[in-house]
């Protein structure tokens, strides 16, 4: 069997469209799959460009959430079967870590880590495979291979909010979006959105933001001390990408029991700078690896959730094609779109 596959060969270049790349035998624990639909994230932005520092596995493919039907399975193999619905994620769930593959190709070997999904086929392994339940489509079920277990699982299992609680979702990307849709669901008193597009503010209003706010045109920090009569928020998760953002965010909770989790990964090399005293008065800050989310959990709470709910389409662009990914790249960079979605095939 042959795929079709978008390529990164020279970081900082678009990627290229390969064709007839051979799929490899299937080593125990792996998973042929047939994707659908594929999300692009700004970590993936962050890849394409460079900015993780030298890539030594060029060339190779890229993405971390989709939805897909099982086509083959491995020896070993007992957590799907062909014909299954499935979204893939980064995040490692039941069964076995297979690995990588490298595909053969015109353009000679090719490198894939354990899950990619800019093709129409892929071997990925068993442990980033969830069951997609019925009820959610799609097009939203590839929010859960990444933006919602990260955002959610942020909120849910990071942070203990409750109705007497304040917090900021600073930076409306696939992650914040879904950060705020569980500090919505958590039914905390003060939520405020911060982001530099109004677009995204405006769709943040509508998800359940009690507050939006644009630093480009009001001061944050005085933006926050006014809502909150001067305490400042209790919490706030971070997801705009930058060490400055990091920084901003930090500076909005209060001093003596606030929280900043973060979820960014910047550029290669940058640091955040903090003033150790906050820490010292009792201000926490913490990273996040995928929110500490199991994607299954949430996408059988989804399943049972109203649609209003939680708006998953409202995240979504209009489809591209794998042939157009490249724009789709550039409209994310330019923050056109919230989360863009690759259509890759119909599921028959």
């Amino acid at each position: 069997m042959k795929l079709k596959a978008a390529v990164l060969k020279q970081c900082g270049q678009p990627l290229d469209i390969v064709e007839n790349i051979e799929v490899p035998v299937l080593r125990p624990g792996q998973v042929l799959v047939k994707i659908h639909y594929a999300g692009i994230c700004h970590s993936q932005l962050m890849e394409m460009s460079g900015g993780r520092g030298e890539d030594r596995y060029l060339p190779h493919m890229l993405g971390h959430e989709a939805t897909a039907t099982v086509v083959e399975v491995g020896r070993d193999v007992t957590t799907v079967a062909p014909d299954d619905t499935v979204v893939l994620s980064w995040i490692k769930g039941t069964g076995i870590e297979a690995g990588g593959s490298v595909y053969e190709s015109p353009m000679g070997s090719i490198n894939a880590g354990a899950v990619t999904t800019y093709s129409d086929y892929a071997v990925v392994s068993e442990n980033r495979c969830y069951i997609l339940p019925k009820g959610i489509g799609l097009r939203e079920g590839v929010l859960f291979g990444c933006a919602m277990p990260t955002g959610m699982g942020m909120v849910q299992n990071q942070l203990s909010v409750l109705p007497q609680h304040s917090i900021g979702i600073l930076g409306l990307g696939g992650i914040g979006m879904s950060a705020l849709m569980a500090a919505v669901e958590c039914g905390a008193n003060t939520v405020v959105a911060i982001d530099t597009n109004e677009d995204k503010l405006t769709l943040a209003k509508t998800i359940g933001a009690h507050v939006c706010i644009n630093p480009q045109k009001v001061s944050l920090l005085d933006a926050v001390n006014e809502i909150t009569d001067g305490r400042l928020l209790d919490f706030c998760i971070e997801a705009a990408g930058s060490c400055r953002t990091i920084e901003s965010a930090f500076s909005i909770v209060n001093r003596n029991t606030g929280k900043c989790v973060f979820a960014s990964h910047p550029k290669h090399g940058d640091k955040i700078q903090l003033d150790p005293f906050e820490l010292i008065c009792g201000k926490t800050i913490q990273g996040s690896w995928g929110g500490g989310a199991d994607p299954q959990q949430l996408l059988q709470h989804a399943s049972c959730c109203s649609s209003s709910s939680l708006p998953l389409h409202s995240l979504l662009s209009d489809d591209y094609n794998l042939n157009n990914i490249n724009q789709a790249a550039e409209d994310l960079r330019q923050q056109k779109v919230v989360r863009a979605i690759i259509k890759i095939s119909e599921k028959v």
